[in-house]
C-alpha cells in the first residue's frame, strides 16, 4: 500500500489531464478526467492511469490493476461525497477525512494538475461535509480513527482517560495521521512525545506544530522505545516494523528487560508492524481492524441523517451540472442558428443592398429563429432535469452536427498570494484611508453595522490617523 500510495501520488504531476490524488494512511483514490464520454474513452483513461500508478511505483502492471475499482460519474460523484463525510471510513462518521479531501484539492492547485469541473466537485464535496458536521448528529460528535484508537488504548491500560497524562508516547510518521495523533495526545494531556520519521521530516512536522513534541533522531529510538508507553505508527511506508525489532528495541529482553507494559497502535492500511506483534509478552497491538471492531456504533437515526444530506447535495450538484451542459448545447445551438442566419442576410445584403425592405426581411427572420428555438430551449432544460442532458446533446450532433463544447470553470491554479505592505503605492493607500472614513468605528465595511464581521488591518493602514465615521 505504502509503495502503490507513493506511485499514485506521484501521477498528478506526470499525467496530461486534470488529476487529483486523495491520499491518506489507509486510502488511496484517483479522480480524473476522461478525454471523452463513451465507454471506450473511460476505460481507455483507467487503463492509462493504471499503467502511469505502475510506473511510478515500480509495482506489477495486473498487481496495481486488481488494486484499483473505477467509479464513472455520479457513482464517483456519490463516493467523493460520501467519502468526505465520513461514511465510507472504518469510524464511521470520523472527521479528519474531510481536511484530506480540502488538502488534495490545495496540492492540485499548487501542482497546476486541476481543472473547473474537479475544482467544483471537491468544493462541493467539503462544504457537504461541513453542513453533515454542523446538521447532524453524526457530525457533532467528532469521532475519529485516532480518537477510538486512543480510547481504546486508555481502557486496555486500566486508567481510561486518566492514562495519558502521565503517558510516554512515540508517534511514528509525519502525514496527515500523525498531526491528527499529535493533537489528540496533547489534547489528552500527553507531554512527553517524541516523532520520528524515517524520511527525515520529523524536525519540520514538529516545528510546524509549535511545541508538543520533539523530534527523534535513529540513534535515539532505542531509548525512546525503551521508555514509551504507547506507540503509535501512521507512516503508511513500505518496510515493517518486526516482532524482534519491538522486542529489542523496547528492551523487553535481556538482562534488566522492562517491567511495564507496552501499547502499539498501528494506523497504517499498509501496517507499520508486524501482525506478530500482538503475540509478545505486556505488548497490546492496536490496528485499524481493531479500531473498527471496537469504533462505538451510532445509531440508524444519525447515520440516516447524514447519508440524506450527503444524498440531497449530491442530487443537487448533479442537477446543477447537466443543466450547465444544457446551457452549453444551447448557447451551441443559438450560435449555429446564428450564423446561417447571418449567412444568408449578407448574401441578401450583397444582391439588394441595405434597404428597408432588408431589415425587414431580417427582422421577420429573426423573429421566426427566435419561435423555432423557444421549444428545442424548453426541451434542453426539462431533458437536463431528467437526466438526459446526453441526449440532447448527441441529436444535436446527429443532427445538425453541432459539437457542443462544455465550458471549462474559472478556477484559481494557485493560492492568493497576500500583499506585503510596502507593496502598495501611495495612491492606493490614500484610496484606503478615503474608503474608511465612511466605515463605522470597529465595523469590516460601510454596508455592515459593527460587530458584524471583523478583519486585522494591515499595519500601513492600521497606522494611518482616519478619521472615521461615527
Amino acid at each position: 500500500m505504502g509503495t502503490l500510495s507513493a506511485g499514485a501520488a506521484e501521477l498528478a504531476g506526470s499525467v496530461h489531464m486534470p488529476a487529483v490524488t486523495l491520499a491518506t494512511c489507509n486510502r488511496m483514490e484517483i479522480y480524473a478526467e476522461s478525454t471523452g464520454g463513451s465507454h471506450d474513452d473511460v476505460q481507455s483513461t483507467r487503463e492509462r492511469l493504471l499503467d502511469l500508478v505502475a510506473e511510478t511505483s515500480g509495482l506489477d502492471r495486473e498487481l496495481v490493476g486488481r488494486s484499483f475499482r473505477t467509479l464513472v460519474e455520479d457513482d464517483a460523484v456519490s463516493h467523493l461525497f460520501e467519502v468526505g463525510a465520513g461514511l465510507d471510513s472504518a469510524v464511521i462518521g470520523e472527521r479528519e477525512i474531510a481536511g484530506q479531501v480540502r488538502k488534495s484539492l490545495a496540492d492540485a492547485q499548487h501542482a497546476g494538475t486541476i481543472s473547473g469541473s474537479l475544482t467544483k466537485l471537491f468544493e462541493t464535496a467539503s462544504r457537504t461535509a461541513k453542513d453533515v458536521g454542523t446538521r447532524t448528529a453524526l457530525g457533532s460528535r467528532g469521532r475519529s480513527i485516532v480518537s477510538v484508537a486512543l480510547d481504546i488504548a486508555g481502557d486496555m491500560r486500566g486508567d481510561g482517560p486518566a492514562f495519558y497524562p502521565g503517558a510516554k508516547v512515540v508517534l511514528i510518521g509525519t502525514g496527515a495521521y500523525s498531526g491528527t495523533s499529535l493533537a489528540q495526545l496533547v489534547e489528552r494531556g500527553v507531554t512527553d512525545i517524541g516523532v520520528f520519521s524515517g524520511s527525515g521530516r520529523a524536525e519540520d512536522f514538529v516545528a510546524e506544530r509549535a511545541g508538543g513534541a520533539r523530534a527523534l533522531q535513529m540513534q535515539e529510538l532505542p531509548t525512546a522505545f525503551r521508555e514509551a508507553d504507547v506507540i503509535i505508527g501512521c507512516s503508511g511506508g513500505n518496510r515493517r516494523i518486526t516482532a524482534k525489532e519491538v522486542e529489542n528495541l523496547a528492551g523487553l529482553t535481556g538482562d534488566a528487560p522492562r517491567r511495564k507494559p507496552l501499547t502499539v497502535i498501528d494506523l497504517a492500511l499498509s501496517h507499520d508492524f508486524d501482525p506478530d506483534v500482538a503475540e509478545l509478552e505486556r505488548v497490546d497491538l492496536i490496528t485499524l481492524e481493531s479500531v473498527k471492531m471496537a469504533a462505538p456504533g451510532e445509531t440508524e437515526d444519525s447515520v440516516q441523517e447524514a447519508r440524506d444530506v450527503v444524498r440531497s447535495a449530491v442530487e443537487t450538484y448533479l442537477t446543477e451540472r447537466r443543466e450547465r451542459t444544457a446551457d452549453d448545447a444551447i448557447v451551441a445551438l443559438r450560435r449555429h442558428t446564428q450564423s446561417l442566419l447571418d449567412e444568408e442576410m449578407d448574401k441578401i445584403r450583397r444582391q439588394h443592398g441595405c434597404t428597408g425592405a432588408t431589415e425587414e426581411v431580417e427582422f421577420a427572420v429573426r423573429r421566426i429563429v427566435r419561435k423555432m428555438l423557444h421549444t428545442p430551449t424548453v426541451r434542453a432544460r426539462e431533458m437536463a432535469a431528467a437526466g438526459r442532458t446526453e441526449d440532447y446533446v448527441r441529436a444535436l450532433q446527429d443532427l445538425h452536427g453541432i459539437e457542443v463544447t462544455v465550458r471549462e470553470e474559472t478556477t484559481r491554479t494557485a493560492p492568493a498570494k497576500r500583499r506585503r505592505a510596502e507593496e502598495f503605492s501611495a495612491a492606493e493607500l490614500a484610496q484606503m484611508a478615503s474608503y474608511l472614513t465612511k466605515v463605522p468605528f470597529g465595523g469590516f465595511c460601510q454596508h455592515h453595522r459593527p460587530g458584524e464581521f471583523a478583519i486585522e488591518r494591515i499595519d500601513a493602514v492600521r497606522d494611518l490617523d482616519i478619521r472615521r465615521a461615527s
